[in-house]
């Protein structure tokens, strides 16, 4: 027969297992809603970076040739409507475009060159907060008791967003970009 203490002990066990169970199910919630929002955030600024590459293709019509200005209008629009599965390739695409846009016209006018810029900008910052947010569920998914207990549901496993966001260099017409512009 078991004894006040050892029926103690067993309610103070299950309350704890309980407790834990329950503060993890929701850390993988909260977890899963920020891979969310980030995914969100980061297709959002993608959209922003096509947009903007599109739009100088649009607005350089004496700066860039007939040929260059269709092949970034069809880089952008690849990017504008590529699927889930094929974003990584299209977003590479038009990170490439932007490095070539930069490497070959120091006369971009001042106003689409921080267009560029700026949304290369956010693209790189949003990429990295949604890589950390897959980090942690990851993370916490693998570990043995979550994993063994199928605390994530049926859930599918966030997978980290891959793409060169190298920011290129802008020079100004007539010399080489300074430390401080190149930095910025």
């Amino acid at each position: 027969m078991l004894t006040a203490g050892w029926l103690i002990a067993a309610v103070v066990v299950a309350v704890l297992i309980t407790s834990w169970i329950t503060f993890t199910v929701t850390r993988l919630d909260r977890l899963h809603a920020r891979v969310d929002a980030a995914q969100a955030a980061l297709d959002a600024q993608l959209v922003r970076r096509a947009a903007a590459l599109l739009h100088v293709a649009e607005s350089s019509v004496g700066v860039l040739s007939d040929s260059e200005r269709a092949r970034l209008e069809r880089v952008s629009e690849t990017a504008l409507s590529a699927s889930l599965d094929d974003r990584e390739g299209a977003e590479n695409a038009v990170g490439r475009a932007m490095i070539d846009l930069a490497g070959q016209h120091a006369d971009l006018s001042p106003s689409a060159v921080e267009e560029l810029r700026e949304a290369g900008t956010r693209v790189l910052i949003a990429r990295r907060f949604y890589n950390d947010a897959v980090r942690d569920t990851r993370a916490l998914r693998a570990r043995r008791m979550p994993r063994l207990l199928r605390l994530a549901g049926h859930r599918t496993m966030p997978r980290f967003f891959d793409i060169d966001d190298t920011l290129p260099v802008y020079e100004p017409p007539g010399g080489s970009a300074t430390h401080e512009e190149i930095s910025r």
